[in-house]
């Protein structure tokens, strides 16, 4: 979820004939921190054809994927299975191909699905895994992405010591968006395996406010959750997060309905669009609720101030029963250092809500979703923040950054 400025002659020592399979050594297990993707960059490990890994790609716990040439648009979502590669499939669903080259791009629909190679191909370690998410922005915009690789039986998963090539998965689901070569809309963090976080870790950073913490003038947690969360209430790495619906007070924006049959959006134009043309706002009523509407998308926002520790990583679970029939969360990874200055302070996790199905009542102060948090095998040597040009660091309520800031006090 960040943008990390370039560092000239970062890749400076890679060889186009160095071996894969060398980034690896003596590291602890967790997720593969920003130093060791830099060295599987340099080791070809990660790939980038037909240009090159951009020092900008990296992320303090995940790397930036990029757009290929070519999208195809076919008529069905689908996995590749053990033996079919993903090309094989586009074949047989006789996919379309779009130019993403041209200087104006291309338009991706809505109601369409489309699959693009991406840039970036890997060629894993025997104990490396990966795991992709939408990036931030993309979930703002409502768009559905997936990632493929050949022979995957799950979405969004990297197994192994994966040796080929990746791909994107691309629904629109509310707003057409123009993409080109190179756009980014996706990451992917790289782990080693190891022992599962306990429980007791997680219990004592959320007690000092680590991990989440209540505004200034925001009404107190209750005893229980200041002290410390039951076993009930936090295990497997999972932390719970409130919905705020009541805001400055009756009036005061509390979050944005997607409008219907908006025009597209230009993913390279940034703080370039007038939200009332694309957003519909939701003021905070005496009633402090909200109904969500199946056939809508919603933005909203946590009551708490969320904060990742250097040492760990957080992920927005998007789809929990414990918490209703509804969908939270698109793009949910949370990098190190992530409303983090020595606590949780200043940065509320946005949320990207559709109902599942039937209308659903929310209220204010109600659980609506788990942070997962998992250990970094390393601490990064560059952590989410203002010095990295971060772009959602200390916010509140935001839309995506293609849309202009909204006015101090709406």
């Amino acid at each position: 979820m960040s943008d990390v400025a370039a560092k000239p002659g970062l890749f400076a020592a890679a060889s186009d004939d160095a071996p894969g399979g060398g980034a690896s050594p003596r590291i602890g297990t967790g997720i593969l921190p920003y130093q060791t993707l830099v060295q599987m960059v340099r080791a070809r490990d990660i790939k980038g054809f037909p240009h090159a890994v951009e020092p900008e790609q990296i992320q303090p716990a995940s790397i930036d994927l990029r757009l290929g040439r070519t999208a195809y648009r076919v008529r069905a979502s689908f996995l590749p299975g053990p033996h079919a590669t993903v090309m094989d499939k586009i074949r047989q669903l006789e996919g379309y191909p779009i130019d993403l080259a041209a200087e104006d791009g291309a338009v991706l629909e809505t109601g369409c699905v489309y699959v693009v190679p991406l840039q970036e191909s890997l060629t894993l370690p025997s104990d490396i895994h990966g795991v992709a998410n939408p990036k931030s922005s993309t979930g703002r915009l409502d768009i559905l992405t997936r990632l493929i690789t050949d022979h995957g039986n799950a979405f969004d998963e990297i197994g192994r010591g994966y040796d080929g090539p990746l791909y994107l998965e691309i629904a629109p689901q509310t707003f057409s968006v123009v993409v080109r070569q190179g756009t980014r809309l996706n990451q992917a963090r790289f782990q080693r395996l190891g022992a599962a976080l306990a429980t007791s870790p997680l219990r004592e950073l959320y007690a000092r406010g680590q991990l989440v913490n209540m505004p200034a003038g925001a009404q107190p947690r209750e005893a229980a959750q200041a002290d410390a969360l039951q076993d009930s209430d936090i295990k497997d790495g999972l932390v719970p997060v409130t919905i705020d619906l009541q805001g400055a007070g009756p009036g005061s924006l509390i979050g944005y309905r997607a409008r219907k049959h908006a025009d597209r959006i230009d993913l390279e134009k940034l703080g370039h669009y007038d939200p009332a043309d694309f957003w519909e706002p939701i003021t905070c009523h005496r009633e402090p609720a909200i109904v969500l509407d199946p056939d809508a998308f919603y933005i909203l926002v946590t009551r708490e101030e969320v904060g990742v520790p250097p040492d760990y990583a957080a992920e927005m679970v998007p789809y929990y029963t414990r918490s209703g029939e509804y969908r939270v969360h698109y793009a949910g990874f949370f990098d190190p250092g992530f409303g983090w200055d020595g606590v949780a302070r200043g940065s509320k996790a946005v949320l990207e809500v559709r109902s599942h199905d039937v209308p659903f009542m929310l209220e204010h102060g109600q659980t609506v979703g788990w942070l997962r948090y998992d250990r970094m095998a390393a601490r990064p040597d560059r952590l989410y923040g203002a010095t990295i040009k971060s772009s959602y660091q200390n916010q509140g309520l935001a839309l995506a950054k293609q849309f202009r800031a909204a006015p101090r006090g709406a």
